[in-house]
């Protein structure tokens, strides 16, 4: 059976082990035992991985990048989309923070706009909070609704 040994100690520890448990010291790891973490912020990455999808019909997403769900993607195939904590939103973030109603998204011939539906702690557009006039988004965008942090991004082969 494989172990870990301590270098202050020589203590054998089981793999897996981060510290070591006589000593406490942390254990060196080989580097093929570490992960990497992708940067949810990496737009080429997401990029390509829109393309590839399947059932992309307008050729958009939204990515979280901050809050409890980051990471989950959430691909925008109607014309029309809700986001908020009401369980019938097209995009559901479930934290009180967010109103029930939040925020809607509407597809034009100019892409995507978003508009705030009078939440109570407001919408956040790359750190600027816009009211209830319709705003078009663009490849990018950062949206901000409550405790989430969402990414806004479109294939290359556009909307």
């Amino acid at each position: 059976m494989s172990s870990i040994t301590c270098s202050i100690c020589s203590h054998e520890n089981d793999i897996g082990a981060r510290f070591c448990s006589s000593c406490g010291a942390e254990l060196q790891r080989s580097i093929e035992d570490r992960t990497e973490g992708l940067d949810l912020t990496d737009k080429e990455v997401f990029d390509a991985d829109l393309d590839l999808a399947s059932g992309l019909k307008n050729g958009a997403a939204l990515i979280v990048t901050a809050g409890h769900r980051a990471g989950s993607k959430f691909i925008l195939e109607r014309d029309f989309v809700t986001v908020g904590r009401h369980p019938e939103s097209d995009v559901f973030l479930d934290d009180i923070t967010v109103s029930r109603k939040h925020i809607e998204l509407r597809l034009s011939a100019l892409g995507y706009s978003i508009t705030d539906s009078g939440s109570l702690n407001g919408t956040y557009l790359n750190g600027e909070r816009i009211e209830e006039d319709p705003i078009l988004l663009t490849n990018g965008d950062e949206l901000q609704i409550g405790k989430f942090k969402l990414l806004f991004l479109v294939s290359k082969s556009g909307i």
